[in-house]
């Protein structure tokens, strides 16, 4: 059988793909879903801590109000710092091996790979949205405040439509990061994409050319990843053919199509 075997890097390349081709692409389907699942469930994580961490706390507040708000930053502070000091790896580990030492829940390791996904991102979408929020111009928050709505309708209809599309390059990376990062949950034997690379691989003890096709996948999944963010955040830029109305009496939004014809234009 020894003479059947690849002698060529290339050859051998063939011969892993012929062989695990199967196998890696269901692991890199595994890999985007933690990546989408967990990104998505860590923005909305992220959003919810951004908001409350942005509540305004005045003198004329009520004390049981202050007192409550206090706690609960804390605890959202004390969120952060913790996801975003300590490695993704050691995370999964204390999550699928403390759920049943602790509090013998039996958590499946896919189960345990999207909590540990989605509570890391989380925590970094939290910072992210914070600062987002504190970006846009205070002027914003006053006014709607004056009109009589309250910190979540201000929220939710003026200040996080305007800082999405501030943050959406950022809410991007995070989603590369986790496609490339779920790869250290192979440590709780979730079957994505590295897990089933370094299975592979000691088969024939082919590291090198095994990996060199999971590092193409790789690369290739990212890569479509952030050209489809890129466009999206094309979209959500809008045309660049506006500009401000001479007079906002005109038209109350603001601002209008500049339609005016090119030269040599009908």
């Amino acid at each position: 059988m020894a003479t059947d075997m690849p002698t060529s890097f290339f050859g051998w390349v063939v011969f892993v793909l012929h062989q695990y081709g199967g196998a890696l692409l269901q692991g890199a389907g595994v890999t985007l879903l933690l990546a989408i699942f967990g990104t998505f469930i860590g923005c909305i994580i992220g959003l919810l801590v951004g908001i409350v961490q942005t509540i305004p706390i005045t003198e004329r507040t009520n004390p049981g109000i202050k007192i409550v708000n206090k706690i609960v930053q804390f605890i959202f502070a004390a969120y952060v710092e913790i996801f975003r000091g300590t490695p993704m790896i050691v995370q999964a580990m204390v999550v699928y091996y403390g759920s049943m030492a602790v509090f013998q829940i039996d958590m499946s390791a896919m189960a345990a790979g999207f909590l540990v996904v989605s509570v890391n991102t989380g925590a970094y979408m939290a910072e992210t949205v914070r600062g987002g929020i504190i970006s846009i111009d205070k002027g914003q928050t006053e006014a709607a405040m004056a009109i009589g709505m309250n910190h979540i309708q201000t929220m939710c209809k003026v200040i996080l439509p305007q800082s999405l599309k501030n943050i959406m390059p950022q809410i991007g990376n995070n989603l590369i990061i986790n496609i490339k990062d779920t790869s250290v949950l192979n440590v709780i034997s979730v079957t994505e994409l590295y897990f089933v690379s370094k299975s592979a691989a000691g088969v024939y003890y082919r590291y090198f050319e095994v990996f060199f096709v999971t590092c193409v996948i790789y690369f290739i999944m990212t890569f479509i990843a952030s050209r489809i963010l890129r466009y999206i955040e094309r979209r959500m830029a809008g045309s660049a053919d506006y500009q401000l109305v001479s007079d906002p009496f005109a038209d109350p939004t603001g601002v209008f199509p500049n339609n005016t014809p090119k030269k040599g234009g009908k």
